[in-house]
Protein backbone atom coordinates (compact mmCIF):
# COMPACT_ATOMS: atom_id res chain seq x y z
CA UNK A 1 0.00 0.00 0.00
CA UNK A 2 1.34 3.45 -0.92
CA UNK A 3 2.33 5.45 2.15
CA UNK A 4 1.15 9.04 2.34
CA UNK A 5 3.65 11.71 3.37
CA UNK A 6 2.91 14.45 5.90
CA UNK A 7 5.19 17.25 7.07
CA UNK A 8 4.49 18.95 10.39
CA UNK A 9 5.97 22.43 10.80
CA UNK A 10 6.58 23.05 14.49
CA UNK A 11 7.39 20.61 17.30
CA UNK A 12 5.19 22.07 19.99
CA UNK A 13 2.51 20.11 21.81
CA UNK A 14 -0.01 20.29 18.95
CA UNK A 15 2.52 19.51 16.24
CA UNK A 16 3.93 16.50 18.07
CA UNK A 17 0.43 15.17 18.81
CA UNK A 18 -0.46 15.48 15.14
CA UNK A 19 2.73 13.65 14.18
CA UNK A 20 1.92 10.77 16.54
CA UNK A 21 -1.68 10.55 15.36
CA UNK A 22 -0.74 10.54 11.68
CA UNK A 23 2.08 8.06 12.23
CA UNK A 24 -0.28 5.66 13.97
CA UNK A 25 -2.59 5.89 10.97
CA UNK A 26 0.15 4.85 8.57
CA UNK A 27 1.46 8.19 7.34
CA UNK A 28 5.16 8.79 6.78
CA UNK A 29 5.71 11.83 9.00
CA UNK A 30 8.49 14.40 9.25
CA UNK A 31 8.47 17.15 11.88
CA UNK A 32 10.46 20.28 11.09
CA UNK A 33 11.36 22.44 14.10
CA UNK A 34 13.09 25.80 13.70
CA UNK A 35 14.69 25.71 17.19
CA UNK A 36 18.00 23.99 17.74
CA UNK A 37 16.51 21.51 20.23
CA UNK A 38 13.22 20.46 21.80
CA UNK A 39 13.77 22.19 25.14
CA UNK A 40 10.19 23.40 25.64
CA UNK A 41 9.46 27.09 26.06
CA UNK A 42 7.22 27.16 29.10
CA UNK A 43 6.83 25.59 32.48
CA UNK A 44 3.63 23.74 33.25
CA UNK A 45 0.56 22.80 31.26
CA UNK A 46 -2.84 21.68 32.50
CA UNK A 47 -4.50 18.86 30.59
CA UNK A 48 -8.25 18.71 31.11
CA UNK A 49 -10.36 15.58 30.44
CA UNK A 50 -11.11 16.73 26.87
CA UNK A 51 -7.46 16.57 25.80
CA UNK A 52 -6.88 13.40 27.80
CA UNK A 53 -9.61 11.71 25.78
CA UNK A 54 -7.91 12.94 22.63
CA UNK A 55 -4.67 11.42 23.86
CA UNK A 56 -6.54 8.15 24.45
CA UNK A 57 -7.00 7.96 20.68
CA UNK A 58 -3.23 7.75 20.24
CA UNK A 59 -2.68 5.47 23.23
CA UNK A 60 -1.18 8.05 25.61
CA UNK A 61 -4.08 9.12 27.81
CA UNK A 62 -3.32 6.76 30.68
CA UNK A 63 0.33 7.82 30.79
CA UNK A 64 -0.84 11.38 31.35
CA UNK A 65 -3.47 10.46 33.95
CA UNK A 66 -0.81 8.71 36.01
CA UNK A 67 0.71 12.16 36.57
CA UNK A 68 -2.39 13.64 38.23
CA UNK A 69 -1.37 15.33 41.48
CA UNK A 70 -4.50 17.24 42.54
CA UNK A 71 -6.42 14.90 44.82
CA UNK A 72 -8.23 17.12 47.32
CA UNK A 73 -9.78 20.55 47.67
CA UNK A 74 -8.94 23.72 45.80
CA UNK A 75 -10.64 26.80 44.50
CA UNK A 76 -10.57 30.55 44.04
CA UNK A 77 -9.22 33.00 46.61
CA UNK A 78 -8.83 36.71 47.27
CA UNK A 79 -5.33 38.18 47.80
CA UNK A 80 -5.90 38.28 51.58
CA UNK A 81 -6.53 34.52 51.57
CA UNK A 82 -10.33 34.46 51.78
CA UNK A 83 -11.89 31.60 49.84
CA UNK A 84 -14.26 32.94 47.21
CA UNK A 85 -15.18 29.55 45.77
CA UNK A 86 -14.34 25.96 46.62
CA UNK A 87 -13.97 23.03 44.27
CA UNK A 88 -12.45 19.59 44.62
CA UNK A 89 -10.80 17.07 42.38
CA UNK A 90 -13.51 14.45 42.90
CA UNK A 91 -16.31 16.81 41.81
CA UNK A 92 -14.37 17.88 38.73
CA UNK A 93 -13.61 14.29 37.73
CA UNK A 94 -17.24 13.27 38.24
CA UNK A 95 -18.56 16.14 36.14
CA UNK A 96 -16.12 15.84 33.23
CA UNK A 97 -15.14 12.19 33.32
CA UNK A 98 -11.56 12.55 34.49
CA UNK A 99 -9.05 14.53 36.54
CA UNK A 100 -7.23 17.74 35.71
CA UNK A 101 -3.57 16.85 35.22
CA UNK A 102 -0.81 19.44 35.73
CA UNK A 103 2.55 18.43 34.31
CA UNK A 104 5.72 20.02 33.06
CA UNK A 105 5.76 20.68 29.33
CA UNK A 106 9.08 18.84 29.07
CA UNK A 107 7.37 15.72 30.43
CA UNK A 108 4.60 15.94 27.84
CA UNK A 109 7.11 16.50 25.04
CA UNK A 110 8.98 13.37 26.15
CA UNK A 111 5.76 11.33 26.21
CA UNK A 112 4.87 12.44 22.69
CA UNK A 113 8.32 12.05 21.13
CA UNK A 114 8.67 8.58 22.65
CA UNK A 115 5.75 7.52 20.44
CA UNK A 116 7.52 8.58 17.23
CA UNK A 117 10.17 6.69 15.26
CA UNK A 118 13.71 7.91 15.75
CA UNK A 119 14.60 10.63 13.26
CA UNK A 120 11.03 11.87 12.79
CA UNK A 121 11.78 15.24 14.40
CA UNK A 122 14.40 17.41 12.74
CA UNK A 123 15.56 20.37 14.82
CA UNK A 124 17.27 23.45 13.43
CA UNK A 125 15.07 23.00 10.36
CA UNK A 126 13.27 26.20 9.43
CA UNK A 127 10.62 25.77 6.74
CA UNK A 128 8.81 28.22 4.46
CA UNK A 129 5.64 27.41 2.56
CA UNK A 130 6.33 27.68 -1.16
CA UNK A 131 3.01 26.30 -2.47
CA UNK A 132 -0.02 25.07 -0.49
CA UNK A 133 -0.87 22.62 -3.27
CA UNK A 134 -4.35 21.51 -4.27
CA UNK A 135 -6.26 18.35 -5.15
CA UNK A 136 -3.95 17.73 -8.10
CA UNK A 137 -0.49 18.73 -6.88
CA UNK A 138 1.40 18.32 -3.58
CA UNK A 139 2.24 21.09 -1.18
CA UNK A 140 5.84 22.33 -1.24
CA UNK A 141 8.05 23.60 1.56
CA UNK A 142 11.44 25.26 1.25
CA UNK A 143 14.08 24.34 3.83
CA UNK A 144 17.82 25.05 4.11
CA UNK A 145 18.40 21.53 2.81
CA UNK A 146 16.17 21.95 -0.22
CA UNK A 147 12.53 21.61 -1.19
CA UNK A 148 10.13 19.08 0.35
CA UNK A 149 6.85 17.89 -1.16
CA UNK A 150 4.03 16.46 0.91
CA UNK A 151 0.45 15.33 0.50
CA UNK A 152 -0.35 17.07 3.78
CA UNK A 153 1.34 19.94 5.61
CA UNK A 154 0.37 20.58 9.23
CA UNK A 155 1.16 24.17 10.18
CA UNK A 156 1.77 24.09 13.93
CA UNK A 157 4.19 27.02 13.84
CA UNK A 158 2.71 28.93 16.73
CA UNK A 159 1.16 32.25 17.52
CA UNK A 160 3.34 34.15 15.03
CA UNK A 161 2.66 31.60 12.30
CA UNK A 162 4.28 32.57 9.02
CA UNK A 163 2.22 29.88 7.27
CA UNK A 164 -1.03 31.39 8.56
CA UNK A 165 -0.02 34.73 7.07
CA UNK A 166 0.95 33.07 3.78
CA UNK A 167 -2.43 31.33 3.54
CA UNK A 168 -4.54 34.31 4.67
CA UNK A 169 -2.55 37.50 4.04
CA UNK A 170 -5.62 39.72 4.42
CA UNK A 171 -6.41 38.49 7.92
CA UNK A 172 -5.50 41.03 10.66
CA UNK A 173 -3.62 38.41 12.67
CA UNK A 174 -3.03 38.41 16.40
CA UNK A 175 -3.85 41.25 18.76
CA UNK A 176 -2.29 42.16 22.11
CA UNK A 177 -4.68 41.15 24.89
CA UNK A 178 -3.57 43.86 27.31
CA UNK A 179 -1.78 41.59 29.77
CA UNK A 180 1.41 39.68 30.37
CA UNK A 181 2.09 36.36 32.10
CA UNK A 182 4.82 34.88 34.29
CA UNK A 183 5.48 31.19 34.96
CA UNK A 184 7.81 29.39 37.36
CA UNK A 185 8.46 25.86 38.64
CA UNK A 186 9.92 25.64 42.16
CA UNK A 187 10.24 23.15 45.02
CA UNK A 188 7.13 22.79 47.17
CA UNK A 189 7.02 25.00 50.28
CA UNK A 190 7.29 23.36 53.68
CA UNK A 191 3.81 24.45 54.76
CA UNK A 192 0.95 22.65 52.97
CA UNK A 193 -1.58 24.52 50.86
CA UNK A 194 -4.63 23.82 48.73
CA UNK A 195 -4.29 24.39 44.97
CA UNK A 196 -5.81 27.71 44.10
CA UNK A 197 -6.21 30.57 41.68
CA UNK A 198 -6.31 34.01 43.29
CA UNK A 199 -7.92 37.04 41.64
CA UNK A 200 -6.89 40.53 42.65
CA UNK A 201 -7.30 43.96 41.06
CA UNK A 202 -5.94 43.56 37.54
CA UNK A 203 -3.80 40.64 38.69
CA UNK A 204 -4.07 36.84 38.98
CA UNK A 205 -1.92 34.20 40.66
CA UNK A 206 -2.19 30.41 40.54
CA UNK A 207 -0.34 27.74 42.52
CA UNK A 208 -0.67 24.10 41.49
CA UNK A 209 1.17 20.88 42.49
CA UNK A 210 3.08 18.67 40.08
CA UNK A 211 3.40 14.89 40.53
CA UNK A 212 7.16 15.12 41.13
CA UNK A 213 6.66 17.26 44.25
CA UNK A 214 7.45 20.59 42.64
CA UNK A 215 5.04 23.51 42.27
CA UNK A 216 3.90 25.17 39.07
CA UNK A 217 2.96 28.79 39.67
CA UNK A 218 1.65 31.27 37.15
CA UNK A 219 0.66 34.91 37.23
CA UNK A 220 -1.04 37.40 34.94
CA UNK A 221 -1.39 41.17 35.15
CA UNK A 222 -2.56 44.06 33.01
CA UNK A 223 0.50 45.62 31.39
CA UNK A 224 1.63 47.54 28.35
CA UNK A 225 2.87 45.51 25.42
CA UNK A 226 6.59 44.81 25.43
CA UNK A 227 7.07 45.91 29.03
CA UNK A 228 9.88 44.50 31.14
CA UNK A 229 10.91 44.91 34.76
CA UNK A 230 13.56 47.60 35.38
CA UNK A 231 15.57 45.10 37.47
CA UNK A 232 14.40 41.48 37.04
CA UNK A 233 11.11 39.62 36.77
CA UNK A 234 11.36 38.09 40.26
CA UNK A 235 11.51 41.61 41.65
CA UNK A 236 8.48 42.53 39.54
CA UNK A 237 6.54 39.54 40.90
CA UNK A 238 7.46 40.55 44.45
CA UNK A 239 6.14 44.06 43.82
CA UNK A 240 2.88 42.71 42.39
CA UNK A 241 2.24 39.66 44.58
CA UNK A 242 4.70 39.69 47.50
CA UNK A 243 2.07 40.55 50.12
CA UNK A 244 -0.52 37.99 48.96
CA UNK A 245 -1.59 35.00 51.03
CA UNK A 246 0.36 31.78 51.69
CA UNK A 247 1.98 30.16 49.77
CA UNK A 248 2.68 33.06 47.37
CA UNK A 249 5.49 34.70 49.41
CA UNK A 250 7.13 31.31 50.01
CA UNK A 251 6.94 30.48 46.29
CA UNK A 252 8.52 33.80 45.36
CA UNK A 253 11.29 33.34 47.93
CA UNK A 254 12.26 30.10 46.17
CA UNK A 255 12.29 31.59 42.68
CA UNK A 256 15.55 31.94 40.76
CA UNK A 257 15.28 35.25 38.82
CA UNK A 258 16.81 33.60 35.75
CA UNK A 259 14.08 30.95 35.69
CA UNK A 260 11.09 33.30 35.52
CA UNK A 261 9.37 33.14 32.14
CA UNK A 262 7.52 36.28 31.04
CA UNK A 263 5.40 36.50 27.88
CA UNK A 264 2.94 39.05 26.63
CA UNK A 265 -0.44 37.58 25.74
CA UNK A 266 -1.60 37.81 22.12
CA UNK A 267 -4.69 36.15 20.74
CA UNK A 268 -6.78 35.83 17.58
CA UNK A 269 -10.10 37.51 18.40
CA UNK A 270 -10.98 37.63 14.69
CA UNK A 271 -11.49 34.04 13.52
CA UNK A 272 -9.84 32.83 10.35
CA UNK A 273 -12.11 32.09 7.37
CA UNK A 274 -10.89 28.48 7.47
CA UNK A 275 -8.25 26.32 9.09
CA UNK A 276 -6.97 25.04 5.77
CA UNK A 277 -6.09 25.94 2.23
CA UNK A 278 -4.97 23.50 -0.41
CA UNK A 279 -3.14 20.70 1.37
CA UNK A 280 -2.18 22.78 4.42
CA UNK A 281 -3.99 22.58 7.77
CA UNK A 282 -3.45 25.11 10.55
CA UNK A 283 -3.38 23.79 14.11
CA UNK A 284 -3.14 25.13 17.66
CA UNK A 285 -2.02 28.73 18.23
CA UNK A 286 -1.45 29.14 14.50
CA UNK A 287 -5.19 28.63 14.01
CA UNK A 288 -6.83 30.01 17.16
CA UNK A 289 -4.47 31.61 19.67
CA UNK A 290 -6.39 32.37 22.86
CA UNK A 291 -5.92 33.99 26.25
CA UNK A 292 -4.77 31.55 28.95
CA UNK A 293 -7.73 32.34 31.21
CA UNK A 294 -9.44 28.97 30.57
CA UNK A 295 -6.22 26.97 30.39
CA UNK A 296 -7.33 25.54 27.04
CA UNK A 297 -4.66 26.60 24.55
CA UNK A 298 -2.68 23.36 24.63
CA UNK A 299 -5.82 21.28 25.13
CA UNK A 300 -7.38 22.64 21.96
CA UNK A 301 -4.18 22.01 20.00
CA UNK A 302 -4.29 18.36 21.09
CA UNK A 303 -7.95 18.14 20.06
CA UNK A 304 -7.06 19.68 16.68
CA UNK A 305 -4.36 17.11 16.07
CA UNK A 306 -6.56 14.10 16.73
CA UNK A 307 -9.50 15.47 14.72
CA UNK A 308 -7.21 16.30 11.79
CA UNK A 309 -5.80 12.77 11.77
CA UNK A 310 -9.34 11.38 11.99
CA UNK A 311 -10.38 13.20 8.81
CA UNK A 312 -7.11 12.42 7.03
CA UNK A 313 -7.59 8.69 7.69
CA UNK A 314 -8.25 7.42 4.20
CA UNK A 315 -6.47 5.13 1.74
CA UNK A 316 -7.31 7.62 -0.99
CA UNK A 317 -6.59 10.89 0.84
CA UNK A 318 -8.75 13.67 -0.61
CA UNK A 319 -7.39 16.99 0.75
CA UNK A 320 -10.46 19.04 -0.14
CA UNK A 321 -12.84 16.67 1.58
CA UNK A 322 -10.64 15.83 4.57
CA UNK A 323 -9.45 19.33 5.39
CA UNK A 324 -12.86 20.85 4.72
CA UNK A 325 -14.28 18.45 7.32
CA UNK A 326 -11.48 19.40 9.72
CA UNK A 327 -12.34 23.10 9.41
CA UNK A 328 -16.05 22.36 9.82
CA UNK A 329 -15.34 20.44 13.03
CA UNK A 330 -12.81 22.75 14.62
CA UNK A 331 -13.52 26.35 13.56
CA UNK A 332 -16.87 26.83 15.36
CA UNK A 333 -15.70 25.12 18.56
CA UNK A 334 -12.39 26.95 18.88
CA UNK A 335 -13.93 30.31 17.92
CA UNK A 336 -16.39 29.97 20.81
CA UNK A 337 -13.59 29.04 23.23
CA UNK A 338 -11.36 31.93 22.07
CA UNK A 339 -14.25 34.32 22.77
CA UNK A 340 -15.03 32.77 26.15
CA UNK A 341 -11.36 32.95 27.13
CA UNK A 342 -11.34 36.64 26.22
CA UNK A 343 -14.44 37.32 28.32
CA UNK A 344 -13.00 35.41 31.27
CA UNK A 345 -9.69 37.23 30.89
CA UNK A 346 -11.44 40.60 30.93
CA UNK A 347 -13.26 39.59 34.11
CA UNK A 348 -9.99 38.47 35.69
CA UNK A 349 -8.29 41.78 34.89
CA UNK A 350 -10.93 44.08 36.35
CA UNK A 351 -9.09 46.70 38.39
CA UNK A 352 -11.63 49.26 39.62
CA UNK A 353 -12.36 48.63 43.31
CA UNK A 354 -16.19 48.52 42.98
CA UNK A 355 -15.97 46.11 40.04
CA UNK A 356 -13.53 43.85 41.90
CA UNK A 357 -15.76 43.83 45.00
CA UNK A 358 -18.82 42.97 42.90
CA UNK A 359 -16.93 40.19 41.11
CA UNK A 360 -15.84 38.65 44.42
CA UNK A 361 -19.38 38.86 45.81
CA UNK A 362 -20.86 37.19 42.73
CA UNK A 363 -18.28 34.39 42.73
CA UNK A 364 -18.90 33.80 46.43
CA UNK A 365 -22.67 33.76 45.97
CA UNK A 366 -22.45 31.22 43.15
CA UNK A 367 -20.08 28.98 45.10
CA UNK A 368 -22.53 28.64 47.98
CA UNK A 369 -24.65 26.41 45.74
CA UNK A 370 -21.80 23.89 45.54
CA UNK A 371 -18.78 23.17 43.33
CA UNK A 372 -20.98 22.16 40.40
CA UNK A 373 -21.93 25.74 39.65
CA UNK A 374 -18.29 26.84 39.63
CA UNK A 375 -17.35 23.98 37.32
CA UNK A 376 -20.27 24.71 35.01
CA UNK A 377 -18.13 27.28 33.18
CA UNK A 378 -16.29 24.36 31.58
CA UNK A 379 -19.40 22.56 30.35
CA UNK A 380 -19.10 22.07 26.61
CA UNK A 381 -15.31 22.33 26.87
CA UNK A 382 -13.90 19.75 29.29
CA UNK A 383 -16.64 17.20 28.47
CA UNK A 384 -15.71 16.99 24.76
CA UNK A 385 -15.18 13.57 23.17
CA UNK A 386 -13.13 12.87 20.04
CA UNK A 387 -14.78 11.52 16.91
CA UNK A 388 -15.09 7.77 16.69
CA UNK A 389 -12.53 6.21 14.39
CA UNK A 390 -11.54 2.71 13.28
CA UNK A 391 -8.50 1.12 14.95
CA UNK A 392 -5.08 2.45 13.95
CA UNK A 393 -2.98 0.41 11.55
CA UNK A 394 0.36 1.12 13.25
CA UNK A 395 0.96 0.16 16.86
Amino acid sequence: MEQHRAVVVGAGIGGLTAAVALHRDGWQVTVLERAADLAPVGAGIGLAPNSQRALDVIGLGDRVRELAAWQGDGGMRAPDGRWLARTNAKAAAARFGGPLVLLHRATLVEILTSALPEGTVRTGAAATLADPGDDHRPARLTTPEGEIEAELVVAADGIRSAIRHALFPEHPGTRYAGCTTWRVVVPAPARPFAPHETWGAGRLWGTQPLKDGRIYAYAMAAARAGGRAPDDEKAELLRLFGDWHHPVPEILAAVDPDQVLRHDVHHLPDPLPAFHRGRVALLGDAAHAMMPSLGQGGNQAIEDAVVLAHHARSAGFDPGRALGAYTADRLPRTTAIVRKAARTGALTLLSARPAVALRSALVGAVSRFGPGLVLRGFDGIADWHPPVAPPSRVS
